[in-house]
């Protein structure tokens, strides 16, 4: 492995590749299949208890949710437009989140929905933690929505956040395919879909992985551990968290950033602990800016 002059002893974390170590992405076509949330995100200084009034120094609104902060951070590391299949509501919040998310540098396949698009609030703390609130239920693409599911066939990687059994068979006839545990159980299990990578987070009780792992339908299941690093199995390789080159600002999609990582490295046919540290590069990137995008990783 690049950068590693011999294995760890056991116990000890793996070293991740160095940023400019890395190889340079080959151009790649990726997609992201997954749920998009209007999110108006407050900065303060403490989570304000019960009956407080608490003034915010920073606030903004963005369309955001795990699906259109791996699909952004795709297109930021290729330059290249990312196919992202999602579902909005038919209300001014989904539109705008279309209009922004297109500006963003996504080639977006919307499944319209005569439902209201789900919104949240996040509070960020001066410590960088992220409360989130959520308001309405997650919309997701389905395999039978008539978007342009061809389009995955020629694709070198794809990442879903949700959909359905159907949506994850058609995701799969992409050459790579990754998934967050978020899709939910039933539904990876009942697709019979085989993941080349599930990545979520050891932290995260809606991302934790089920106690018999030889049910994983997944290739290589990797959990973000936030400044601990991330684990592989299998095989229970550790791999160590980049330090960050500025101070923490805030958490809301350094996972998310990480999944883009690691998904377009092994779209790229790297090995997987090159792949790793490209996404906790993105990851730690992604911590030093308010919101998910304002740090996202360019690509080189």
């Amino acid at each position: 492995m690049v950068g590693m002059a011999k294995p760890p002893a056991h116990g000890e974390r793996e070293p991740l590749v160095p940023l400019p170590l890395l190889p340079v992405l080959s151009p790649l076509k990726l997609a992201v299949v997954g749920h998009v949330e209007v999110v108006t995100f407050l900065r303060v200084a403490q989570i304000p208890a019960a009956g407080a009034i608490c003034m915010a120094k920073e606030g903004m609104e963005v369309p955001a949710g795990g699906g259109a902060v791996v699909a952004v951070q795709m297109a930021k590391l290729t330059g290249r437009p990312v196919a992202f299949f999602t579902a909005l509501g038919r209300d001014r919040a989904g539109e705008q989140a279309a209009r922004d998310l297109e500006a963003m540098g996504l080639d977006l396949h919307v499944a319209w929905r005569d439902a209201p698009t789900r919104k949240g609030v996040t509070w960020v703390d001066d410590q960088g933690e992220r409360t989130i609130t959520v308001l309405g239920e997650r919309i997701m693409p389905c395999g039978q929505d008539l978007l342009p599911w061809e389009q995955l066939e020629s694709s070198d990687g794809v990442f879903v956040t949700a959909t359905d059994g159907a949506g994850l068979r058609l995701a799969r006839r992409c050459r790579v395919l990754a998934a967050t545990p978020r899709v939910r159980w039933p539904v990876l299990l009942e697709s019979g879909v085989r993941l080349d990578a599930l990545v979520g987070s050891a932290l995260d009780p809606a991302e934790a992985l089920p106690a018999d792992l030889d049910s994983l339908p997944a290739q290589h299941a990797i959990t973000t551990e936030a400044a601990a690093g991330s684990t592989a199995l299998p095989g229970q390789r550790r791999f160590g968290a980049p330090q960050l080159t500025a101070p923490l600002v805030d958490a809301y999609g350094a996972g998310d950033s990480f999944a883009a990582g690691v998904t377009a490295g092994l779209a790229a046919g790297w090995p997987l602990a090159e792949a790793i540290s490209l996404g906790s590069h993105c990851g730690a990137a992604c911590l030093q800016g308010f919101g998910p995008y304002a740090s996202q990783m360019q690509g080189r």
